[in-house]
């Protein structure tokens, strides 16, 4: 009889392990993926901390995005940041499906959530290939919502960002009719990131024609908004609450 040969009790718990891990990075038999991250944010003390649970989820899904395994395999030749960065939030906000919060928690003014979902295999490939080959821009390329569009967005040296917008509807920051939800759609949003593609902060800004000023935007009108870049940010993402 041949001696009997006995596997090492840590490498048989280790290979227990290792499946759930593959099944998940692996295509679940419908044509989707499961996808998961998790993002840990620390808010500023002017921050509501429920924005801060907010972007907190928002990037824990496009972290769980940017690291499905059709993501990577379909960029792993690309280096062009902001086409990844704006190729990542599309798929996020547009692609993924049933997404959910696993976990929320918040320690101060340290706020965490852990997300996951699902990737349609076909279609996310589709969006990666037509964005890569120079197709027609996403939809949310040039951002827009109901009250505002974004034209352009620019740099101005290594300091300032300049981002043209247009005004889809009377913009009326007097009147008590646009106080709350329209105040809220009519602001624009910037994302910086650091040179790892961590997010440093984001910023909300009055979509107004001067910082001051101009308390009135009528449809078609067109202003520019200039921000000030970190200097640790090495790219950034203009975006509008929807």
């Amino acid at each position: 009889m041949p001696p009997r040969r006995t596997v090492p009790r840590h490498l048989l718990l280790s290979s227990l392990l290792l499946v759930p891990f593959a099944a998940q990075a692996a295509d679940s038999g419908n044509g989707r993926i499961e996808i998961a991250g998790d993002y840990r944010y620390a808010a500023r003390e002017s921050e509501p901390v429920a924005d801060a649970r907010n972007l907190a989820c928002r990037e824990a899904l496009r972290l769980a995005v940017i690291n499905s395994p059709i993501y990577r395999e379909q960029t792993a030749s690309l280096v062009d940041s902001p086409l990844l960065r704006e190729l990542a939030h599309q798929l996020a906000t547009r692609h993924v499906q049933d997404q959910q919060i696993l976990e929320q928690t918040e320690r101060g003014r340290t706020v965490s959530c852990r997300v996951k979902g699902f990737l349609p295999a076909d279609e996310t490939a589709r969006v990666i290939r037509t964005q890569l080959s120079g197709g027609p821009p996403a939809a949310e390329g040039l951002d827009q919502n109901r009250a505002l569009r974004i034209l352009n967005v620019r740099e101005e040296g290594s300091a300032l960002l300049a981002i043209q917008y247009q005004a889809l509807k009377r913009l009326d920051w007097l009147g008590t009719h646009y106080q709350g939800g329209l105040r809220e759609s009519a602001e624009i949003m910037v994302d910086f990131y650091d040179e790892q593609g961590f997010l440093i902060r984001t910023e909300r800004h009055p979509a107004r024609r001067t910082p001051t000023g101009d308390d009135v935007m009528n449809p078609g009108a067109i202003a520019v908004l200039k921000v000030t870049r970190p200097p640790a940010a090495k790219t950034y993402r203009v975006w509008l609450v929807k």
